[in-house]
C-alpha cells in the first residue's frame, strides 16, 4: 500500500474514531501490516515526565512507563523530532524489549509546540527505517497531533489522558 493510501485509511480511522473504541491501535495495526519490517507498533503518551504506553500492536513490553531522561523514545521528547537509529545495539539509550529488535525510530506527536506523546517502532531488521518510513510516519503524527490535542487540552489532567488510552 502507498503512503497516500495509508494516509487515507489513517484518516479514515480517526473521521471514524467515535464509532470504534480502539481507533488508535487499528491505526498501529495498519501501520504494522502495510510495512512488513514494522515490527512492534505503538503510542506512548506523555503524561508529566514520563511516557506512558498506550495502544500497541506486537509483544508485550517491560516498558509501560519511561521516564524522560531514559531510552530512545524519552530522547525524541527531550530532542523534539524523530529519532531514527539504525542499530540499537550500537545506540546505549537504548531500552532492551526484545533481543531480537535491531532498529529503531520514534516520531513526537506535537500540537502547538507541545508534546503529546510519540509514534514508536520496532523492527527486527538493522537499518530498517529510511526517508520514506520518516515522511509516513511524520504524516500519521502530524494526523494525530490535533485529536490528542483536543483529548487532552493543556492543564486538562489525567482525565483526558484516560479518554486518549482508551479511545
Amino acid at each position: 500500500m502507498s503512503n497516500q493510501r495509508i494516509l487515507r485509511a489513517v484518516d479514515a480511522l480517526i473521521e471514524e474514531r467515535a464509532a470504534q473504541a480502539d481507533w488508535m491501535k487499528e491505526i498501529c495495526t495498519l501501520l504494522q501490516r502495510e510495512r512488513q519490517h514494522y515490527h512492534w507498533v505503538d503510542i506512548y503518551f506523555l503524561e508529566g515526565n514520563e511516557l506512558v504506553l498506550g495502544p500497541y500492536v506486537g509483544a508485550p513490553s517491560p516498558h509501560t512507563r519511561i521516564p524522560l531522561d531514559k531510552g530512545i523514545c524519552g530522547a525524541a521528547v527531550r530532542e523534539g523530532h524523530t529519532v531514527i537509529v539504525p542499530d540499537v545495539n550500537a545506540d546505549p539509550r537504548y531500552l532492551a524489549c526484545s533481543l531480537e529488535t535491531k532498529s529503531e525510530i520514534v516520531v513526537p506527536i506535537e500540537a502547538n509546540g507541545r508534546i503529546l506523546g510519540e509514534i514508536d517502532i520496532d523492527s527486527h531488521t538493522l537499518d530498517a527505517f529510511q526517508a520514506d518510513d520518516h515522511a509516513l510516519l511524520e504524516q500519521v503524527a502530524a494526523r494525530l497531533a490535533p485529536v490528542l490535542a483536543d483529548l487532552h487540552p493543556p492543564g486538562s489532567g489525567r482525565q483526558a489522558q484516560e479518554a486518549v488510552r482508551r479511545g
